[in-house]
């Protein structure tokens, strides 16, 4: 797929088929998330991959939000990748943390990567972090940063629309639009 196709193809799915990802597609997936750069060639972070059906359950349990679907995606999808980092590992440069930079540019490779591979995700967010840290012995020092369910999509989903370039770029100065 050319690149320009997986931006525009990557969409958050919160329904899943009941279909194994493959191990060659994820061991790819996976090597492509630790091609991101990092705050010194550091790489604060470690991902957790989730297939045991108890931890899933576990895990959908955490998710903080109003809806069931990502809790849903969680158990429905054949695996959940988790991102943790250590943020002594990383730097901090004027108040800006960088593993949760760090982390975030992993991410997004492995769900970028994910979609090259047909697969769906979800960016998620909101969750209880200590009772992930409970669930798989995630060490003190470790943050919990966000997680992806990862697998063949159960629904059919579309793009959200294009932000428009004009307001959210600008030229030299604030007030001077790119466009």
């Amino acid at each position: 797929m050319e690149f320009n196709d997986v931006i525009n193809k990557r969409t958050s799915v919160r329904s899943y088929e009941k279909i194994p990802v493959i191990k060659e597609n994820m061991a790819r997936i996976l090597e492509a998330s630790m091609l991101a750069p990092s705050w010194k060639n550091k790489a604060s972070y470690k991902f957790i991959i989730v297939e045991d059906m108890e931890k899933k359950e576990l895990l959908s349990k955490t998710i903080l939000n109003d809806t069931q679907n990502t809790e849903l995606a969680i158990k429905e999808a054949p695996l959940t990748a988790i991102i943790v980092a250590n943020p002594k590992e990383s730097g901090v440069v004027v108040g800006k943390e960088y593993y949760l930079v760090d982390s975030a540019i992993a991410m997004e490779h492995l769900i970028l990567a994910a979609t090259n591979e047909g697969y769906g995700t979800c960016w998620i967010g909101a969750f209880d972090e200590d009772k992930i840290r409970e669930i798989f012995s995630i060490p003190s020092d470790y943050r919990v940063v966000g997680m992806t369910p990862v697998g063949i999509s159960n629904e059919e989903t579309e793009q959200h629309h294009k932000k428009e370039i004009a307001e959210h770029v600008y030229l030299d100065n604030w007030e001077q639009s790119y466009c």
